[in-house]
């Protein structure tokens, strides 16, 4: 059974920055696209980060760019953002997810989705 678990979410001013990990196990991520969501209060899930399980492709939002980076530990079946500039309107609960296709994570058509953890920026 496929998990992944996020983990490093916390409480943080802004300008600050934080490492958000995604833990996956039970299935073989080879070929597969991992993608980091949002979802803040009264609003939508959106995209945030995208990368391809051997590493060599990423994909950010317009929002993140610059920002954030997604990284990945293959050998440990990690993967990471890393949130730098953080903005109040950043705060939101974090989802990790994965998906077969990387047109699937960016429109959020993933097969499989962690619990969340929550990112709080005080302005």
């Amino acid at each position: 059974q496929v998990q992944l678990v996020e983990t490093g979410g916390g409480l943080v001013q802004a300008g600050d920055s934080l490492r958000l990990s995604c833990a996956a196990s039970g299935g073989t991520f080879g070929g597969y696209v991992l993608g980091w969501f949002r979802q803040a209060p009264g609003k939508e899930r959106e995209f945030v980060a995208s990368i391809t399980w051997s590493g060599t492709s990423t994909y950010y939002a317009d929002s993140v760019k610059g920002r954030f980076t997604i990284s990945g530990d293959n050998a440990n079946n990690l993967v990471y953002l890393q949130m730098n500039s953080l903005k109040f309107e950043d705060t939101a609960v974090y989802y990790c997810a994965a998906a077969n296709l990387a047109w699937r994570v960016r429109i959020g058509q993933c097969d499989y989705w962690g619990q969340g953890t929550q990112v709080t920026v005080s302005s």
